[in-house]
């Protein structure tokens, strides 16, 4: 069983990976009506990764005897407009949730609960992943410029991505 004070973290982390989910939402939204398909398309597959995270920590409380406690989920207005704009915000979305991963373990170590401690293990190295990915794309994008032909073939290859993650959360 975990103590009230990481139930309490976890379910701040649950409300964060949803509303990490509505963004992405909204971001691929965004690109989808811009004509980046691709783009948008890669932008819903994060959106399934991070319900899929909150489902993993959904069920992790459950596993433990701990209650659930949802919040109210908003995403601002996106202001970003290019590609690179969106993800720049992305990358700096994704180190902040690497950010918040870090307090919950370091939480963890402090209390000496080795099963939380386990449980992040696989969410740490997510995160490593997750921030390569999108610095790889925005390194790409710097080396693109502004030429639209590699930044139309960007959104053809983005577009290929496909869900790694279950999209079927009664598995867990």
């Amino acid at each position: 069983m975990i103590s009230n004070k990481m139930a309490e973290r976890i379910n701040v982390q649950i409300n964060r990976e949803m509303y990490s989910a509505y963004l992405y939402m909204a971001m691929s939204a965004r690109m989808t009506e811009a004509g980046y398909t691709g783009i948008g398309k890669w932008l819903m597959v994060q959106y399934h990764e991070e319900m899929f995270h909150a489902m993993k920590f959904i069920k992790y409380l459950e596993e433990q005897g701990a209650s659930l406690k949802l919040a109210t989920i908003t995403v601002d207005n996106l202001q970003e407009t290019s590609v690179k704009d969106i993800f720049e915000r992305v990358y700096a979305h994704e180190r902040g949730v690497t950010a918040s991963i870090k307090e919950i373990m370091d939480l963890a170590v402090e209390e000496k609960d080795y099963a939380t401690q386990g449980f992040l293990a696989w969410f740490v190295d997510e995160q490593i992943e997750e921030e390569k990915n999108v610095r790889d794309i925005l390194q790409s994008l710097e080396i693109m410029g502004n030429n639209q032909q590699a930044l139309y073939m960007m959104n053809v290859e983005l577009g290929k991505r496909g869900l790694t993650s279950p999209a079927d959360f009664s598995i867990l």
